[in-house]
């Protein structure tokens, strides 16, 4: 699938033009025959002879970028003085900064501040550490942890190459829910170590969002945490993706007027993301699910299951289908793929069920080219931007720990799960619902309060939440 330009390798050009009544038209005429798209223009300086000219303009990556710069250069009249990428220029010195929230104007204030005030406060926290929710940063901070074996599409790059997602997700914490996430990329792959570290680091921190961790050792890593720390352990590749996904299959289900008990489930993909969107579905009611990975479908009698793929063998494929995935895929209902580029075409959608829903989920590059599935389907989505149906882990990660966070939540559980997504399913109104609208926009107002409350309901119904201490009443007990 050809890639659409896109903002996401957007370039401003700086050129020196001879002016002339064309020189405008010139640029952008070149820019658009070479394929880009212009998104904005701006005369920086003009005289008599030559005039200064930005033009910024979407493309498709760094080499139909040079092309487009190649094309401008080739114009009579034009001297390129600069390019300049605007998401390295995003990137420049870090998307984060650490700001204080006190005025420290006066020695008064230094001595509320610092010492010798902050002593009083060490010293209640320490008579009773609970206070430390109220009185430290821990009260709205969380850890974005990572090795940097798994980041996004590009696989094993570690950890410095993976730190700059992990500010991008700190930033969407705190844009959409208000939460100081800080980056943590470990320079191990040591799941002992990994899980000592997160252990002695979390003080700080009121949960930890585990990132980009390569399965198998992404599921000890969690499981251990889990058990060693008394706060939640959330790990986004897995339980992001899994609410999202069963958020957007409710409602694509509501479109199609199929029940989730009765529908027959193709999945391909057993990794972190894979075994974490079954377990949620199982938990939500579904029924017959059949998981497929590399070496076609998963059931018991197949030689060399390790434990995980054991048990998703012992928990699904109820009718004892063997075979390939194309094999798997006649007659289902739904599809969910959460592995590999270009592994189905349009034929293999077309054997699918009547009104079959379709969510290619691999990125860049989904399972099947969503052009092609759309004839054979009634609804497709992706995890892709410039399609509709986006199925965007951004829906879930900031609403559910805002969630966590409010309840104090000591731990993360399936029906906390459960409720942010039939939350985030509800964000969509039944006159809003149809096959290009079964997920709301990330921008949509209501999604990070809706899944928070949702969490936090959950997480006191479950008895994950501690008794909360509030801002007042710890103050007060301190005199």
């Amino acid at each position: 699938m050809a890639s659409a330009p896109s903002v996401s390798s957007s370039i401003t050009v700086r050129m020196r033009v001879r002016a002339r009544p064309t020189a405008v038209s010139d640029l952008t005429t070149a820019i658009e025959r070479a394929g880009g798209i212009v998104t904005a223009l701006d005369v920086t300086e003009s005289g008599q002879a030559r005039i200064g000219v930005d033009v910024t303009c979407a493309t498709r990556g760094e080499e139909h970028a040079g092309q487009i710069v190649e094309a401008l250069e080739g114009l009579d009249g034009v001297l390129v003085e600069r390019v300049s990428d605007r998401t390295f220029l995003m990137h420049l010195g870090g998307k984060l900064s650490i700001e204080s929230k006190v005025p420290i104007r006066n020695r008064d204030d230094l001595s509320m501040v610092y010492t010798p005030g902050v002593a009083r406060v060490c010293e209640a926290i320490a008579a009773r550490p609970a206070d430390a929710r109220n009185l430290t940063i821990k009260r709205n901070t969380i850890a974005v942890v990572t090795d940097g074996t798994a980041v996004l599409g590009l696989g094993d790059i570690g950890p410095l190459a993976a730190l700059p997602v992990m500010e991008g997700k700190a930033a969407l914490f705190k844009r959409f829910a208000g939460i100081d996430a800080f980056p943590l990329p470990l320079a191990t792959t040591d799941v002992d170590e990994i899980v000592r570290t997160v252990v002695a680091i979390a003080p700080a921190f009121a949960g930890i969002n585990l990132e980009d961790i390569s399965a198998p050792r992404c599921f000890e890593v969690e499981a251990r945490l889990r058990e060693a720390l008394d706060i939640p352990v959330f790990h986004d590749d897995q339980h992001g993706t899994a609410i999202v996904a069963l958020a957007a299959l409710t409602n694509a289900l509501k479109v199609v007027h199929k029940d989730l008990a009765a529908v027959r489930i193709v999945m391909s993909g057993a990794g972190a993301a894979g075994t974490a969107v079954l377990k949620l579905l199982l938990h939500a009611g579904a029924t017959d699910v059949v998981v497929c990975d590399i070496d076609g479908v998963v059931h018991t009698g197949r030689d060399g299951l390790d434990p995980s793929l054991r048990w998703i063998a012992e928990h699904t494929n109820p009718r004892g289908l063997t075979g390939t995935l194309r094999d798997a895929m006649a007659g289902a209902d739904v599809f969910v793929g959460l592995s590999a580029p270009g592994i189905l075409t349009g034929d293999d959608i077309a054997t699918m069920a009547d009104d079959a829903i379709v969510f290619a989920m691999a990125n860049p590059r989904p399972e099947v080219d969503p052009d092609e599935a759309a004839p054979h389907a009634a609804i497709v989505g992706t995890g892709r931007s410039d399609w509709a149906n986006q199925i965007n882990n951004v829906l879930a990660f900031p609403g559910v720990f805002r969630g966590l966070l409010d309840a104090h939540s000591t731990s993360v559980n399936d029906d906390m799960l459960l409720a942010a997504a039939r939350a985030l399913a509800g964000v969509v109104s039944p006159a809003e619902l149809n096959a290009t609208y079964i997920v709301p926009s990330v921008f949509h107002p209501e999604v990070t309060s809706r899944v928070a409350a949702a969490v936090e309901r959950a997480a006191r119904a479950t008895g994950a939440a501690e008794y909360r201490i509030g801002a007042d009443d710890a103050a007060a007990d301190l005199g």
